[in-house]
């Protein structure tokens, strides 16, 4: 069976001004050139007399060795986004403003490929194998994985205060 352990679950919430096309596009471009491979997995909008909601699923997978993925996932809610003209350094932008929220979860996949499932035997040599062989590298991959959702995290939070 694939394990899977948590590394990290942070929220960043926003109220106000921010563009939302702008913050998509950080999101995904940061994906791009940090090699993971990005999966939309739900997208809808409803739009009511407070403005839109959207909500997005986006999961994001590296694989860095053949035993090793990491996986990050943001879970995107934003209620009431409206278009709005706003003022910056004296000259009007059009942006947008509402409530974003963004959990952001980062997790460490171990063979993925499932390759010690086959028998009995390898489970359990599976399980010295990361006990006692590989688990200073576990603990490398975690904080790697943690390093890069913590950047991650770190310019949507910069992004969003910019919108201040």
């Amino acid at each position: 069976m694939v394990q899977i352990k948590n590394v990290l679950k942070q929220n960043v919430k926003q109220k106000g001004h921010w563009n939302f096309v702008d913050l998509y596009n950080l999101g995904f471009e940061w994906f791009k050139d940090n090699s993971y491979h990005l999966m939309e997995k739900e997208y809808t909008e409803k739009i009511s007399a407070l403005g839109k909601e959207i909500v997005l699923i986006w999961e994001a997978e590296k694989k860095v060795t053949d035993y090793f993925k990491y996986k990050i996932s943001i879970k995107w809610h934003i209620l009431g986004m409206k278009d709005v003209e706003a003022e910056k350094d004296g000259q009007k932008i059009e942006t947008n403003k509402g409530d974003v929220k963004m959990i952001f979860t980062a997790d460490l996949i171990k063979d993925y490929e499932k390759r010690w499932e086959d028998k009995p035997l390898w489970k359990f040599l599976r399980g010295t194998y990361d006990q006692y062989i590989i688990r200073t590298t576990a603990e490398q991959h975690e904080k790697k994985l943690e390093e890069d959702a913590l950047e991650l995290i770190s310019q949507v939070k910069a992004f969003l205060m910019m919108g201040k």
